[in-house]
């Protein structure tokens, strides 16, 4: 049978299998119907009108090479309302160096030692800020609290010694140097017609005797005879000299007279390892204290004239001992350190001129001849001249601003008598450096003086109310030693 068109049944039935359509059992609902999917109901028209969705453009497809990065955007800039300033000469660019600079390296702040450790750099580092601190001090009392705030045993250092050869201790304890005889430089000058050397010994020899022939005094006390005969007599004597010598001199007419004042002064010298105690092994700077009380000084407000230049060098040497000074014997103490030239820094009267020191009964000239010690008996004087003296220019110069670290730069200048009443020894003294410790005394050339007479007698005996055998060098040297002044004093000093 054919089909419609003329195609045969069995050619129609196998096309139609290829189409999809299944062959004839399938259409004719011999095998089951394939699963239609879940059903949903029908989308239903929405009751508002959809929203215009615009014209329609292709898509943006991204482009195959990476777009170039545009930069941060900025908001356009306008033009000033107000002109612009000049921009002044216009310069070539700074090109940067052909060669590269050096590399700084990191910055670290510097390592410093502890302060509390017992090591040397700890010891350096607590060395140095404490010099730091006295070199900030605002005033010169701050200066000294700092210098004398550690108390520790010292050897106390008695000007008026028993000890045998002690000048050449004390000369090197203060680094000085002894000259017999009297410096160049001190002279008798004075204004007004030539010095006559009667009055002023009518004078002396009033005073001689006014203590040993016109009163009348009981019987002394033991080792008191010369004391009773000779205090009297220097209080009587320099305010008469100074009187008498004033017109001549102006600064004695500014000058402060003390009695019996106390002068003190601490410095260090050398080093020492401690021997015992909990701070046994180290090694610390010996220390020395004078504590000194003449019987009068002069004070006055100007510094006296150097006798030689700063920087200049004598022959004679420092005697260099390498003995503990307990073999002297020096005796060690703790109590305040002191520095004192007799009166506080206020004062305007601030330097010294002369001291007067009277010599101990117990170090009479017979004792000493009796006990064949002939010798000691100019030690002595010279122990005492350069122990007071040394001490008195040190406290002066520590009261204008200097110490061992940071040394003087002129030099301080006194003088001193030193009587029983009857033998007069006169000195004078330069002060060059205060700078006596290990560290500041390794590239320190100075040198403390002290010149020095020896001992002349004034008279040889009283007869009545006649002195006999005046010594009229005795009575020139006072007038000398008063009439010294700077350079730079005129007469018109108030």
């Amino acid at each position: 049978m054919a089909a419609r068109g003329g195609w045969p049944l069995a050619l129609a039935a196998r096309l139609n299998g290829r189409r999809g359509f299944g062959d004839g059992r399938a259409r004719l609902g011999t095998e089951p119907a394939a699963d239609p999917g879940p059903s949903y109901p029908p989308v239903l028209p929405s009751q508002t009108p959809a929203a215009d969705p615009g014209p329609s453009y292709p898509p943006v497809l991204p482009s195959r090479t990476p777009a170039a990065d545009p930069g941060p955007s900025y908001p356009p800039v306008l033009p000033s309302r107000t002109p612009a300033a000049d921009p002044g000469p216009s310069y070539p660019p700074v090109l940067p160096s052909r060669t590269p600079a050096a590399d700084p390296g990191p910055s670290y702040p510097p390592v410093l030692p502890s302060r509390t450790a017992k090591s040397k750099s700890a010891k350096r580092r607590r060395e140095e800020e404490f010099f730091q601190q006295v070199h900030g001090a605002p005033t010169v009392s701050d200066k000294i609290r700092l210098l004398t705030r550690i108390q520790r045993l010292k050897y106390v250092v008695y000007p008026q010694t028993f000890a045998i050869d002690a000048d050449k201790w004390y000369q090197c304890f203060t680094k000085t140097a002894f000259v017999p005889g009297l410096p160049g430089g001190l002279t008798a000058g004075g204004t007004g017609a030539p010095l006559d050397l009667g009055e002023l010994k009518s004078l002396v020899c009033d005073a001689v005797l006014q203590e040993n022939f016109y009163l009348k005094k009981r019987r002394p006390f033991l080792y008191r005879e010369r004391e009773q005969m000779a205090l009297p007599l220097i209080s009587n004597l320099v305010p008469r000299l100074v009187s008498a010598l004033a017109e001549r001199n102006p600064l004695l007419s500014a000058s402060t007279l003390d009695y019996e004042p106390e002068v003190g002064f601490y410095w260090l010298r050398g080093e020492r390892t401690v021997p015992r105690g909990h701070r046994k092994g180290q090694v610390d700077p010996i220390r020395f204290q004078i504590d000194d009380k003449p019987y009068c000084q002069i004070r006055i407000p100007k510094q006296l004239s150097e006798f030689m230049p700063l920087e200049n060098s004598i022959p004679e040497d420092v005697p260099v001992i390498h003995l503990e000074p307990s073999r002297l014997p020096l005796f060690q103490r703790q109590y305040n350190n002191n520095i004192f030239v007799g009166s506080k820094i206020v004062d305007s009267s601030c330097y010294g001129h002369t001291q007067f020191h009277f010599t101990s009964d117990k170090l009479r000239r017979e004792k000493l001849i009796k006990d064949n010690l002939t010798d000691q008996i100019e030690v002595r004087l010279r122990a005492n001249g350069i122990g007071s003296l040394f001490a008195w220019t040190g406290a002066q110069a520590v009261y204008q601003g200097f110490w061992s670290e940071a040394d003087v730069t002129r030099p301080f200048v006194s003088q001193a008598v030193i009587t029983d009443g009857i033998y007069f020894s006169f000195f004078c003294y330069q002060l060059n450096t205060l700078a006596l410790t290990v560290r500041a005394d390794k590239h320190n050339h100075r040198k403390n003086i002290c010149w020095g007479t020896e001992s002349m007698r004034l008279y040889e005996d009283i007869e009545g109310d006649n002195v006999k055998g005046f010594n009229d060098e005795v009575l020139s040297l006072l007038v000398r030693f008063l009439l010294n002044r700077p350079e730079s004093v005129e007469s018109n000093i108030s």
